[in-house]
């Protein structure tokens, strides 16, 4: 993948306007520019704003979409679901939601031979437009696990998110250290 030269959608695709959470749909041709691809998702530059993509779409952009696999884990770990949580990114910043402190609380409860996970998670910021696809995101991930029957996700404000909540080795990604 080369950041530097716009490329142009293959086909329509869906989109989330960066940091509004407004669906849009980008036209086939438009030209578009790949400014991070993590956790199977991508951010793209487009006409001057960024827009998110499902990896689902990765084709239109001429990259691969990787399948998620259900079957990774065929029993119940809980560290495994942290791992998981490690590939869910804020579009616009490329830290990981584990490492940048949002994750508040997950619990995991046994019903009948699956778990239903229940996760308490915030935000950057309490206005964040991105929160509903970021939450949603964290769902599909942890739900196409094996072990897992449900997840309800849970969007908190107390306490308010603060940058003393991120992993140093976030900080430093960010050069905050």
């Amino acid at each position: 993948m080369n950041n530097d030269d716009f490329i142009k959608i293959s086909r329509d695709c869906n989109g989330i306007l960066i940091p509004v959470g407004d669906p849009i749909i980008l036209k086939k041709n438009t030209p578009v520019k790949i400014t991070q691809s993590l956790g199977g998702d991508f951010t793209l530059y487009v006409n001057g704003n960024l827009v998110k993509i499902n990896g689902s779409d990765a084709d239109a952009i001429g990259e691969e979409v990787q399948d998620v696999e259900s079957d990774i884990n065929e029993k119940f770990d809980e560290k495994f679901i942290w791992d998981v949580l490690k590939t869910c990114y804020d579009p616009e910043i490329p830290v990981n939601i584990v490492d940048l402190g949002l994750i508040y609380d997950m619990q995991c409860k046994l019903d009948n031979s699956k778990y239903i996970i229940t996760i308490k998670m915030t935000l950057t910021a309490p206005g964040c437009g991105m929160g509903p696809a970021i939450a949603q995101d964290v769902e599909t991930k942890i739900k196409n696990l094996n072990f897992v029957s449900d997840v309800l996700v849970e969007l908190v404000w107390d306490p308010q998110w603060n940058q003393d909540m991120m992993t140093e080795e976030a900080k430093l990604q960010l050069g905050m250290m």
